[in-house]
């Protein structure tokens, strides 16, 4: 029998770090015997609500700064506690030197200091056009303003910025004819160039902004899929299409796409804005004059009337990618041809859904296709407010899908795309439920993402489905790959090994959850 969990704490003053150096640290500490929880977090009123909610919240980390990492640690025994916090402290203090000895290096090879202010780095690369921008967001604003001034786009990866931050920066950037991709934007690729989380696809004519991470990489490895390349691809960060940001950044976005002589077709992907705001892209799409695809996931909106450029309004994923295909006068690529097995003969007491995913663009666009089934599926991101999941991390209720990047699950844990150990976890647990059916499960590969997500979640598959067999059940699973050939993992290499451990490939998310659906009926 388990002994209790042992919980220990501490501030590490002034010492700032992204949010991915952070996750690197905690998979370390992870990975030490007996550590079943680890979380850095930088200290933000935020990320102070995420570690109360989680019950790790204490006085001396509820006294850090916006400039302080918090760090708390959870084993089995108090000795292993006390080895990952030596550990944690031993990792912090090496990268600090490690970036001083690359400093000092710099420094006397070239003779001139290490840039500390982004004027220091324009100054010493005069050609760079954008600032890539991750500090915490409480300094976040202030930085994105000073490269405003210098003249520089703005990629920004930091999140827990204010709303009204946001407009002020945008307004700004609009006025001075400059781009901001944030706050809390994860995925661009700007000119082929892949900035955050992205997939490698060829260069093409087709341009894309859009206000979904996920959603992003879909739609571009599926036109890669197609034959199709991409010119640019334009993140706004999630709340650019709030009301009162008004889709500054879409705008911007769009009419840079218009101007630029590689890109044939604009693409909009983002989930429903307010009518208000929708008007806006469709006034700023006509003015484009170029063919465009918009997907508002989950809207009912009607286009408005022809401008003389066609536009399409789709429903799925796949479709935004297809659509762009055509309109650049593109010939699709034959599609690989994903078998479907003939549907297992499940037992009458499995009845529920229980989808796991990574992006929580895929989350709401399964909900969408699933509502159009009557089905009602709980979730921690319900597109359907009566159906929010109150203890999301506790338990599921009847058809469940959840996004496990949502804050409530990676508190203490790098994001499911690059640790997923939790996911891992969870499938195992509603494996073991004797009233599940289907598990889904998306798989995202590229830069930044997991070397071989589909090698972990293999073992864990294959465990799931013999255990499942030993109850004289028959367990489904079902889902995707969302990346290309040329990203680092592979895509046909991470398909072949979760296809032979009996997992279900339906190349794409919404054919995923429409075969998901149909197991159900």
């Amino acid at each position: 029998m388990k002994s209790s969990l042992h919980t220990l704490a501490f501030v590490q003053p002034n010492v700032y770090q992204d949010s991915v150096a952070l996750m690197r640290v905690a998979q370390r500490l992870l990975a030490l015997p007996d550590v079943v929880n680890a979380t850095l977090q930088m200290g933000t009123a935020a990320n102070k609500e995420i570690l109360q909610e989680a019950g790790l919240l204490n006085g001396e980390l509820n006294a850090a700064g916006p400039s302080d990492i918090m760090v708390a640690v959870q084993a089995h025994t108090r000795v292993a506690c006390d080895a990952a916090l030596a550990e944690c402290q031993a990792q912090l203090a090496g990268t600090s030197a490690a970036a001083a000895n690359t400093d000092a290096a710099s420094h006397s090879a070239a003779d001139v200091p290490a840039p500390r202010t982004l004027a220091m780095g324009l100054a010493n690369l005069p050609g760079a056009n954008i600032a890539q921008i991750s500090v915490p967001g409480a300094y976040a604003a202030a930085e994105a303003l000073k490269a405003l001034q210098l003249g520089l786009n703005v990629f920004m990866f930091s999140d827990n910025v204010p709303l009204a931050q946001e407009v002020t920066i945008k307004q700004e950037a609009t006025r001075r004819g400059l781009l901001v991709m944030g706050p809390d934007c994860g995925t661009a690729i700007i000119g082929g160039v892949p900035l955050g989380f992205a997939n490698n696809v060829r260069r093409g004519n087709i341009g894309l902004v859009a206000a979904s991470g996920t959603g992003l990489q879909e739609v571009t490895t599926q036109i890669h899929r197609m034959g199709g390349g991409v010119s640019h691809a334009i993140g706004t960060g999630g709340r650019d299409l709030h009301a009162q940001v008004g889709a500054a950044t879409m705008l911007q976005g769009i009419e840079l796409l218009a101007k630029d002589a590689s890109t044939r077709v604009i693409v909009i992907v983002s989930k429903p804005p307010s009518p208000e705001v929708t008007a806006k892209v469709f006034a700023a799409l006509q003015a484009a004059r170029k063919p465009a695809v918009v997907l508002f996931l989950g809207s009912s909106f009607q286009a408005p009337a022809p401008s003389g450029h066609e536009l399409r309004i789709v429903q799925t994923l796949v479709d935004c990618a297809a659509a762009a295909v055509e309109l650049a006068g593109i010939k699709r690529s034959a599609p690989h041809h994903y078998a479907i097995p003939r549907r297992p003969a499940f037992d009458a007491s499995q009845k529920f859904l229980r989808a796991l995913y990574c992006g929580g663009t895929f989350a709401a666009e399964a909900q969408v296709i699933w509502s159009k089934s009557w089905l009602q599926v709980w979730s921690n991101v319900a597109i359907n407010p009566l159906l929010a999941l109150a203890h999301p991390r506790k338990a599921s209720k009847g058809h469940t899908a959840l996004d496990l990047g949502d804050d409530a699950f990676t508190v203490g844990r790098p994001h499911p795309m690059i640790d997923q150990a939790p996911r891992i976890e969870r499938l195992l647990q509603e494996a073991a439920d004797p009233s599940v059916r289907v598990i889904v499960l998306d798989v995202v590969i590229g830069w930044g993402a997991h070397p071989d997500p589909a090698g972990e979640l293999a073992v864990a598959i294959a465990q799931a489905k013999r255990s499942a067999a030993k109850a004289k059940r028959e367990l489904a699973v079902i889902g995707f790959v969302c990346g290309t050939e040329r990203d680092p993992q592979v895509l046909a290499q991470q398909e072949a090994t979760l296809r032979a451990v009996g997992m279900v490939l339906a190349g794409n998310s919404a054919n995923a959850a429409w075969l998901a659906g149909e197991w159900l009926s």
